[in-house]
C-alpha cells in the first residue's frame, strides 16, 4: 500500500479525506436525500432512452444508436462519483482509500474523455445526415457506427492512464485532506511532497488536446451543417434541420462550457467552492439534464418514450 509521509515522517496514512460539502451533521441527511433523488432520476431518464431505442424498431438507426450508447455512458459517468458521494454523506470519517481514490480518478476522467469523443462522433453523424443525405445510408452503416462507438470507448480509456499512474506513484506529504467531493488532479498534485511542473504541464497538454480536438471537429461539422441549412429554400426544412441538431448543440454547450473552465488548467488556483459547483454541474447536472433535452426536442424520441412508458 502507498505510504503518505507527513512533514516529520512520524506517521503513515493509508488514504485521503474527501471533504465533499462540509456542513453540520444534521445537514448531511438532506444532501444525501437530494443527491439520491438526482441519481435515481438520472438512471431513470437515461435508462428510458436506452429502453426506448431498443424497443422501437423505428429508432434502430445510427443517430439513435449513438444516443442510446451516449445515455449508457452518462449512467456510467454519474456512477463514478455519486455513490461514493452518498456514502460520504453518511460517513463520520469521509476517508477514501488510496486505491479507491485513484480508481475513481481513472474512471471519472476516462468516462469524461469518452464523452468528448462521443459528442464529436454524434456531430459527424449529423453532418453526414444533413450535408450528404444521399450518401448517408451507405456511409453511416451499422458496421461503421459500431466501430465509431468502440473507438470512442477505447480512446477514452487510453487517454489518461499514464499520467494517472505517474501521479499515483508520487509521495504525498502533510495533510491528506482533499477539499473536493472526488479525487481531482489539482488537489492531488497540491498534496505531493514537491512541486511537479512537468506533471502539471503534461496534464495540461493532454487535457487541452482532449478538449480542443473533438471540440474543433464538432464546430467544423456544425459550420458545414449551418452552411447547408441556410441553402435550404423552405423555412420548414430549415426548422427541421435545426431541430435535429439543436439537442446535440445544447448538450455540447453545457458540457464543454463547464469542463473548459476547469480542466484546461487543472492545477490553477480555483476557489474550492467554485471548483465543486462547476464539477458538480458537468458531472452530475448534465447527465440529469441530457435526457430531458433529447426527449423534448426530438419528436421521434418523444413518441417512442410515450409508447414505451404507456402514456
Amino acid at each position: 500500500m502507498k505510504i503518505f509521509n507527513t512533514p516529520n515522517n512520524a506517521s503513515t496514512i493509508a488514504g485521503f479525506i474527501l471533504l465533499g460539502f462540509p456542513c453540520p451533521k444534521e445537514g448531511q441527511t438532506p444532501l444525501f436525500v437530494l443527491f439520491s433523488l438526482i441519481y435515481l432520476l438520472t438512471l431513470v431518464g437515461n435508462g428510458s432512452i436506452i429502453c426506448a431505442v431498443c424497443w422501437d424498431r423505428r429508432l434502430h438507426m445510427p443517430m439513435y444508436i449513438l444516443l442510446a450508447n451516449f445515455s449508457f455512458l452518462e449512467i456510467c459517468y454519474v456512477t463514478s462519483t455519486v455513490p461514493n458521494m452518498l456514502a460520504s454523506f453518511l460517513s463520520e470519517t469521509k476517508v477514501i482509500s488510496f486505491s479507491g481514490c485513484f480508481l475513481q480518478f481513472y474512471f471519472f476522467f476516462s468516462l469524461g474523455s469518452t464523452e468528448c469523443f462521443f459528442l464529436a462522433v454524434m456531430a459527424f453523424d449529423r453532418y453526414l445526415a444533413i450535408c450528404q443525405p444521399l450518401y448517408y445510408p451507405t456511409v453511416m452503416t451499422g458496421h461503421l457506427c459500431t466501430n465509431l462507438v468502440v473507438s470512442c470507448w477505447i480512446l477514452g480509456f487510453l487517454w489518461f492512464p499514464v499520467p494517472i499512474i505517474i501521479i499515483s506513484q508520487m509521495s504525498f506529504c502533510g495533510s491528506r485532506i482533499i477539499d473536493h467531493f472526488l479525487c481531482d488532479p489539482g488537489p492531488l498534485l497540491a498534496l505531493t511532497c514537491s512541486r511537479t511542473p512537468m506533471m502539471e504541464f503534461l496534464w495540461m497538454v493532454l487535457s487541452s488536446l482532449l478538449l480542443f480536438i473533438p471540440f474543433l471537429c464538432i464546430m467544423g461539422s456544425y459550420a458545414l451543417v449551418l452552411r447547408a441549412v441556410l441553402r435550404v429554400p423552405s423555412a420548414a426544412g430549415q426548422r427541421k434541420a435545426f431541430s435535429t441538431c439543436g439537442s446535440h448543440l445544447a448538450v455540447v454547450s453545457l458540457f464543454y462550457g463547464s469542463v473548459m473552465v476547469m480542466y484546461l488548467s487543472p492545477t490553477s488556483k480555483h476557489e474550492s467552492g467554485m471548483q465543486k459547483i462547476v464539477t458538480l454541474f458537468y458531472s452530475v447536472g448534465t447527465p440529469l439534464i441530457n435526457p430531458v433535452i433529447y426527449s423534448l426536442r426530438n419528436n421521434d424520441m418523444k413518441n417512442a418514450l410515450q409508447k414505451f412508458l404507456g402514456t
